[in-house]
């Protein structure tokens, strides 16, 4: 028996938890932890909110690699949460890559959970969670954007796994559920028009807030014209979220959309200087 053949192939692993308080009316580092791979960086701000950059030193991530992710924002606090770079996710030759995200929102605080965009590769195999906790009057923003391949290298993914699941929770009662799964042959699953319609670029938006209403006519305004996107107002136990669903037919397409978006529901202050570098 080959030797070789029979050691098990490294694994890369990360776990990093942030959690945020408030100091002399400024979000400030209470925790922070980093594991393995998984890296947080804190660049300076400019305002009484924080930013943390998330960053997978591995470079990547293929069958079988773990990342696990906490942020806790503590009552008033208002903190943005981004990534370095796109998450990749590459072939897998064995196992599913496996990240989850848990994320907690005191009283009057604000996070917004804007990672850039995750790119799947060919055969790419990827189970993703996020679990988030809300406090009675926290405002949550998240987006989760998701590339097959990257168009302008020529890349098409034809066959992989791709499972998404989210768990909003506001006040322990249940606000937003979501599961997504596409598996098997990706490219024809992609071609079917209740499914992508031939796009390879998509993205949800969550924003949970007491001012969704108000919000509500300007998003619309933004996305008007614009071909495979929705947005809906809905109202659960008392609570207010907007939710919508985006698809483009490559990842610039998609930030264009995107971006005003987010804008506008972060009070014009734009995306994480990081998206644009």
């Amino acid at each position: 028996m080959n030797k070789a053949a029979s050691i098990a192939p490294q694994r890369a692993w990360g776990k990093g938890r942030l959690v945020a308080k408030t100091a002399l009316g400024q979000s400030r580092i209470a925790e922070l932890y980093q594991e393995g791979c998984a890296k947080i960086r804190l660049p300076k701000t400019f305002d009484a909110s924080m930013e943390a950059v998330l960053i997978n030193s591995s470079g990547g991530l293929t069958g079988g690699d773990r990342m696990v992710w906490e942020v806790v924002a503590g009552a008033g606090t208002d903190l943005t949460v981004t990534t370095q770079a796109c998450e990749k996710i590459y072939k897998a030759s064995a196992d599913t890559v496996a990240v989850a995200t848990r994320i907690e929102v005191a009283a009057g605080a604000r996070v917004d959970w804007l990672p850039q965009e995750t790119i799947l590769f060919d055969h790419a195999s990827l189970s993703r969670s996020l679990d988030v906790e809300l406090a009675a009057d926290a405002t949550f923003l998240a987006v989760e954007a998701v590339l097959l391949g990257r168009k302008a290298m020529g890349e098409v993914v034809q066959t992989g796994l791709f499972r998404d699941r989210w768990r909003i929770r506001a006040d322990g009662k249940l606000l937003h559920a979501d599961n997504l799964a596409l598996a098997g042959e990706i490219a024809s699953l992609g071609q079917r028009r209740v499914v992508l319609d031939g796009a390879v670029a998509f993205a949800t938006l969550l924003y949970v807030g007491p001012d969704c209403e108000p919000l509500l006519p300007r998003l619309r305004l933004l996305l008007d014209g614009e071909a495979g996107v929705g947005i809906s107002h809905f109202q659960v136990d008392g609570r207010d979220k907007l939710v919508a669903r985006l698809v483009a037919p490559d990842g610039f397409a998609l930030r264009k959309i995107l971006i005003p978006l987010i804008s506008h529901l972060r009070k014009q202050k734009t995306v994480p200087k990081v998206w644009v570098l």
